[in-house]
């Protein structure tokens, strides 16, 4: 085994390719999966805007996946999975019913329509050439993709925001087996490191000194429902290289939701749309036990959250991390 990336793309069978929109920001990402994975998903957050989860429900037929799409926009950004789809099917790859094979493509969305013009979205072209620019090697991180629109911070307004964006880990274990995440992080949480507890990009304080701490306003009494705190989201995929059932890919996402609790407080709550899909690629016929599997891709999820506003540049009016802690 080489030297890993640090990226989901260090899972054999996993290539992803962003499309960027400079003109809002706004943007989306494809994980393609061409030779077919098999998918799980679990979402937390009570506000999800998502396309084919029920797909992937344990007692549900169709086990395997072509890509997954994480996509800025709202629900107009759920459109750029049409592109994912047309783009695999002139490869010929999908699920085959009959003469047709049908790529399967689940998606999730995150709210980022308060920067910029909302009528620029990801579009069908938009998936199309994401695809396009796929590929297994180093994935950027930051402003891009799904990240490009992504904030952080605001509780107490977009004034008082952070940039945000996308950021990605992988690990592996000792037998061979490799876990990686992606990520973009568009929570209105804190964003904490979890090995030193320190707030690394949240809402920041009126008087610019620091972070105002969200929980700890939440605790005298301001309500997340009188903040438009619907526009929040945090979106993401993990995935490993072993032969997963659908059942034991809905659990490793199921626990892989534990590294957004580490870095981001607070999370999944009834105004978000918390959600992350765990792919199994089975190049690797290593049997693990599942408790670790999902465990490491706890692990991932909270590396990709802090590489996602660490790698985050700065806008007008929006500050990243790395100028904020300066």
């Amino acid at each position: 085994m080489g030297r890993l990336k640090g990226a989901i793309t260090d899972v054999a069978g996993v290539k992803v390719g962003h499309y960027t929109d400079h003109r809002r920001p706004t943007g989306c990402t494809v994980i393609l999966v061409e030779e077919g994975a098999v998918a799980g998903v679990d979402v937390r957050g009570g506000a999800p805007g998502t396309r084919e989860t029920d797909l992937l429900r344990p007692s549900h037929w169709v086990d395997t996946v072509h890509a997954v799409v994480l996509s800025g926009g709202s629900a107009f950004g759920l459109d750029a999975a049409s592109g994912v789809m047309k783009y695999l099917e002139e490869r010929g790859i999908g699920y085959q019913v009959g003469a047709v094979k049908v790529p399967i493509v689940p998606a999730a969305i995150l709210f980022d329509l308060h920067l910029g013009d909302p009528r620029i979205r990801p579009t069908a072209d938009s998936g199309y050439k994401a695809c396009q620019a796929a590929s297994a090697g180093v994935v950027a991180e930051g402003n891009v993709g799904a990240g490009a629109g992504a904030t952080v911070g605001k509780l107490l307004g977009m004034k008082w925001a952070m940039k945000s964006g996308l950021g990605t880990a992988s690990l592996a274990l000792a037998d061979g087996v490799i876990v990686g995440a992606l990520v973009a992080v568009n929570a209105i949480g804190d964003v904490r490191d979890p090995h030193t507890g320190r707030i690394i990009a949240g809402a920041r304080a009126p008087d610019g000194r620091g972070f105002v701490n969200v929980v700890e306003k939440l605790k005298k009494g301001i309500r997340l429902a009188d903040l438009r705190a619907h526009e929040h989201t945090t979106i993401g995929v993990v995935a490993t290289n072993i032969a997963l059932t659908k059942a034991q890919a809905m659990k490793v996402a199921e626990m892989a939701h534990d590294g957004l609790a580490r870095t981001i407080n607070p999370v999944h709550t009834m105004y978000d749309g918390d959600t992350l899909f765990a792919l199994a690629t089975g190049k690797s016929r290593v049997e693990v036990d599942l408790s670790v599997v999902g465990a490491m891709a706890a692990e991932v999820v909270a590396e990709a959250v802090i590489r996602a506003v660490k790698r985050a540049e700065s806008l007008p009016g929006l500050p990243g991390s790395r100028d904020v802690l300066q």
